[in-house]
């Protein structure tokens, strides 16, 4: 009987935390996320379930086999968070000047703390980190986008050939559209007929940033062949 109590409690704590954390990763599912509700009631279940284990010494094997009298939780604990970190290190891409998929690795991280939670007896404390974690990556964004920030855009800059583009002109033509360039983010590229530049710029925290507005500011410069605009976030 106490080994049927034992492997009831060990499946309560995971099907509790499995449910935590589908929540948690069901925002993650909604905006098309690799890593989603899958992934995240996986990891704090499976984080839960390994930490759980760690109170029932006794009854590891089926009780048959003399272990310690208390095992040391900090030790799995270390483990698990060791773990996650190759996991959310899988969902981190980089492309360019942009990257993306920290809030996706750190709420995987989150994910496993709250297995960890309920596997070690605090339920309230894993419920509320629930709610926490997904108050953050639901609103979380809203609350950026209304404080003051500055937007970074990765401008691409392609001249016609034998062009020789000088830095005064390239400082003035985005100073006539509101930004400021990067101190040393440029790159600069020359193949055999024309010159890349490939720059980070700035724009006021109070201003509004699109990419179509500077889009179409470079488009009437007659000594560009081509140009690429996107936001850089990293």
């Amino acid at each position: 009987m106490p080994q049927i109590e034992v492997n009831l409690i060990i499946l309560l704590n995971i099907l509790g935390s499995l449910v935590l954390g589908m929540i948690v990763g069901y925002e993650r599912s909604y905006h098309g996320r690799a890593a989603g509700m899958r992934t995240y009631g996986l990891v704090c279940m499976a984080s839960s379930a390994i930490t759980v284990i760690v109170g029932f010494p006794h009854y590891w094997f089926g009780g048959l086999l003399a272990l310690p009298t208390s095992a040391d939780p900090t030790r799995v604990i270390q483990g698990i968070v060791t773990g996650i970190g190759f996991l959310g290190a899988g969902v981190i891409m980089k492309e360019g000047l942009n990257i993306s998929g920290l809030t996706t690795a750190a709420s995987i991280w989150a994910s496993s703390a709250i297995g960890i939670l309920c596997g070690s007896g605090f339920y309230l404390a894993a419920i509320m980190l629930t709610l926490i974690s997904s108050a953050i990556m639901i609103w979380g964004g809203q609350l950026e986008s209304l404080l003051p920030s500055r937007h970074a855009l990765a401008i691409s800059l392609f001249f016609q050939p034998d062009y020789e583009p000088q830095m005064p002109e390239i400082q003035a033509l985005f100073t006539n559209l509101g930004f400021t360039l990067g101190e040393g983010s440029i790159s600069i590229i020359h193949n055999a007929d024309h010159e890349e530049w490939h720059l980070v710029i700035f724009a006021d925290a109070k201003q509004k940033v699109t990419v179509q507005a500077v889009a179409s500011g470079l488009q009437k410069c007659q000594f560009l062949k081509a140009y690429q605009v996107a936001f850089a976030r990293n």
